[in-house]
């Protein structure tokens, strides 16, 4: 990693796997906010400050002005999807946006249109579409995707891209031989080989191209040992996995509350309604078990219970979503914690959250394009795992836990770009100023 990437200008390419709920708020949030009409609430890239040096220096810049992001205003947008609804119809269909508002972006919104995408429905059973790419093999997608990636680099003359998944979830894929070597997993695309989901193939025809790849959904996507082989090769950045929006940002920031105080837990509880195209694919069993993975990875890793057996050792933990069309967008989720205190009494949190899923994905979205373009521009290749603050499931190296807790994967982050820029990290220790 260099220090202090130079801010490029020119315009950056955000391509997006999928143009359904989550893709089509992101444009046209971005579009709006480009207008005037709209602010970028929710995202820490538009809205974020930072300290820099002492607290008493009293230096707290924007983000945005500390470090050399590219502006909003040059992205261009394009994506994949197996209907071939523009972004303006697929944001009306979506429901999460005002109508009098897409009214007002309708003719940007309705010049994007999807490429054909790769899927197979053995990999999303409750989903089927039309447009759809045909080939011999895998390999052909991969090479298929290329092009359309170099396609529109030149069509809308881009200087930069970017890709972030924002498809449906895959059935739930481990890990296996085929994923273990760049040679294996090319081998792979050639046998079209079944552990490798459409997903996978997004992910390799980005790294291959160079182009800094996050992966919004629990799929196994970019987190196999080839694909992060590749993109050291490549000298691509890579992120993921799962955006953290709803119950999940919610656990990431009360289990550390509760894990800090020394405040035991004896159950937690979550169930969640959801109506969108996402619950509708998460009401099989078989996708379902991708995101219950996710969601239920993140309390072992923040509570610690073999450090903790008094308090967290028998700690059950349950994770339900049941898909309710009438709900649209519009997630419900409940929680019902258990706790323990002082001398073992028991006592209860309860956490009604009434979230749009959509509203909350949309800024990460952004964030992780502006991050990752960073990322590149700063020569840092491979997993970067200062990004966890966006992801349910971070991505990280092999062997190595990955941090849950939001507030730490926020100093991680914020010390990342200081870094970045030669500026001091900040450890939050304050000795220094009782000892002047």
């Amino acid at each position: 990693m260099k220090h202090k990437p130079e801010l490029q200008t020119g315009k950056l390419g955000v391509l997006l796997p999928g143009l359904g709920a989550v893709a089509s708020t992101f444009i046209a949030g971005v579009l709006a906010v480009r207008r005037g009409i709209s602010e970028p609430i929710g995202s820490l890239t538009q809205m974020g400050t930072i300290r820099l040096g002492k607290r008493t220096e009293h230096r707290r810049p924007a983000i945005r002005d500390f470090v050399p992001l590219a502006d909003p205003q040059s992205m261009v947008f394009g994506g994949w999807d197996i209907y071939s609804d523009n972004v303006y119809d697929a944001a009306q269909k979506a429901g999460v946006l005002d109508g009098r508002l897409l009214d007002e972006l309708r003719d940007e919104l309705s010049s994007i249109t999807p490429m054909p995408a790769v899927f197979d429905r053995q990999y999303v059973h409750r989903l089927d579409g039309t447009n759809i790419k045909r080939a011999a093999d895998k390999m052909e997608f991969a090479r298929q995707l290329m092009d359309d990636i170099a396609g529109f680099r030149e069509r809308n003359s881009c200087d930069r891209l970017v890709m972030i998944w924002c498809g449906s979830t895959e059935i739930y894929i481990e890990e296996s031989d085929v994923h273990q070597s760049i040679e294996a997993f090319e081998q792979g695309l050639k046998d079209s080989h079944p552990s490798i989901p459409p997903s996978m193939i997004y992910a390799y025809a980005a790294i291959r191209m160079g182009i800094p790849y996050a992966n919004g959904a629990p799929n196994l996507s970019g987190d196999v040992p080839a694909l992060v082989e590749l993109a050291k090769q490549t000298g691509t950045p890579i992120a993921g996995k799962d955006f953290k929006t709803g119950q999940t940002l919610m656990k990431t920031i009360l289990a550390p509350g509760l894990r800090a105080r020394m405040l035991g837990i004896d159950g937690w509880f979550s169930t969640n309604i959801l109506g969108n195209r996402d619950g509708e694919v998460l009401d099989d069993p078989e996708s379902f078990k991708t995101k219950e993975t996710s969601k239920l990875s993140v309390l072992g890793s923040i509570l610690e219970p073999d450090l903790h057996p008094l308090l967290y050792g028998d700690l059950y933990h349950k994770v339900r979503i049941n898909y309710y069309p009438p709900r649209g967008d519009n997630k419900e989720s409940w929680d019902n914690i258990d706790i323990v205190g002082w001398l073992g009494y028991p006592m209860q949190i309860k956490v009604n959250f009434l979230c749009r899923d959509s509203i909350l994905a949309a800024p990460v979205v952004l964030d992780l394009a502006l991050f990752l373009d960073l990322a590149r521009r700063a020569e840092m290749s491979g997993i970067q795992e200062w990004l966890s603050f966006y992801f349910k499931s971070p991505q990280t190296r092999k062997g190595l836990p990955p941090l849950h807790d939001l507030q730490k994967q926020l100093i991680k982050l914020e010390n990342t770009l200081r870094h970045m820029q030669g500026e001091d990290l900040i450890t939050h220790l304050g000795l220094d100023y009782y000892q002047e």
